[in-house]
């Protein structure tokens, strides 16, 4: 990649720099991130949690072999920085899950929602361990083969109908024994399509022997895309990626890494509707990742040329969010849940240049 190594050379350089140093909000080696609500006037927060550190080294990792050798350094040292406060984030009773949140264990209060005035101070509001950082932090680091049995027995355990069925679902779906987002006792089934794209990457990754949760986990796939169900309603099939670019996103990298039986008759599907939201009109950003997935699946989409991207629009880009009350079993606050005014939105500049890197990577290649 000779005309593109020396700005994903710059790229990397940037993500390096913003690799945390140890701040008063992010530890040495986290990657920056920002809570805010577009609809509350004045509400930003600096978010110390480890979901960005660590989809940002996945995506650098992913793409890693494909560099040449003095950016595989630079990836291998952004990772090696990120990885050291992986178990700050452990389970509070050592378990081997992982949390949003810095857990509370070693006479430490819960890091949930910091630098905030209000939903740091209630334990409503604390999050359980969840199966999306659980299945990234697992990809980016080296897990024994005796964890990651251990992680799949555990997640039967909290899948659908394992204790209480899916209710904030399509019909058609309360009976399938898809795994659930979170881990906690007392929250109720979620169902993300994205979430289980993650944590079924991380099965396949490491070849763990499928089950009936598995199966069930790609049916739930293959149907909201069949259905066009993640287009219309992409609140309803993924409430922390609830828009169409994010879902294809997630898909489209499973399907192209481990080309699962049940998610081929699908693949031309992606491809059509992954055009069509491009030819509706996209974020600049949102149109990088769905040029990424058409790349992945083969495609060769119009080339995006990420040098002319504007600083705020990368910047300002959300690849996250969360709704306030998803959580929630009352029917009048899940309907509540789909406001953008109980959502918060994220921001991570060092992943979303990691996105660029990964589109570049896989346009030169074309």
């Amino acid at each position: 990649m000779p005309d593109s190594s020396s700005f994903i050379q710059t790229l990397l350089q940037r993500i390096a720099a913003l690799q945390s140093e140890d701040t008063i909000h992010f530890p040495a080696g986290l990657m920056p991130s920002y809570r805010m609500n577009p609809l509350v006037l004045g509400y930003h927060r600096p978010d110390t949690n480890i979901f960005f550190t660590a989809i940002t080294v996945f995506a650098l990792q992913q793409i890693r072999n494909k560099l040449p050798p003095t950016l595989q350094e630079m990836v291998d040292k952004i990772s090696s920085k990120a990885v050291r406060h992986y178990p700050d984030f452990q389970n509070k009773d050592s378990l081997k899950t992982y949390n949003f949140y810095r857990t509370p264990k070693a006479g430490r209060p819960s890091g949930h929602f910091p630098n905030g005035r209000f939903l740091n101070r209630i334990e409503h509001f604390r999050l359980p361990d969840d199966a999306d950082d659980t299945a990234m932090i697992y990809l980016t680091s080296q897990p024994t083969r005796e964890d990651l049995l251990w992680l799949k027995h555990k997640l039967t355990l909290h899948a659908n109908l394992a204790t209480r069925q899916v209710e904030d679902t399509f019909p058609e779906y309360v009976n399938l024994r898809a795994y659930s987002t979170w881990f906690g006792k007392n929250m109720p089934v979620e169902f993300d399509v994205s979430v289980l794209c993650n944590l079924l990457f991380c099965i396949f990754h490491y070849q763990l022997p499928l089950n009936e949760h598995d199966h069930d986990s790609l049916e739930f796939i293959r149907s909201v895309v069949e259905k066009g169900q993640y287009i219309r309603e992409p609140f309803r099939c993924s409430h922390s990626y609830p828009r169409a670019p994010l879902i294809l996103y997630h898909i489209a990298g499973l399907l192209a890494a481990f080309l699962p039986e049940p998610l081929e008759s699908i693949r031309r599907q992606l491809v059509r509707d992954a055009y069509q939201l491009l030819a509706d009109g996209l974020s600049v950003m949102d149109r990088v990742i769905v040029s990424t997935s058409l790349l992945q699946l083969g495609e060769k989409p119009p080339r995006i040329d990420v040098r002319a991207i504007p600083d705020k629009e990368i910047e300002d880009y959300s690849f996250f969010i969360a709704g306030m009350l998803t959580a929630s079993q009352n029917p009048l606050l899940n309907r509540m849940a789909q406001s953008r005014l109980v959502r918060m939105d994220w921001t991570c500049e060092a992943h979303s240049r990691a996105l660029l890197v990964e589109y570049m990577v896989y346009a030169d290649a074309v």
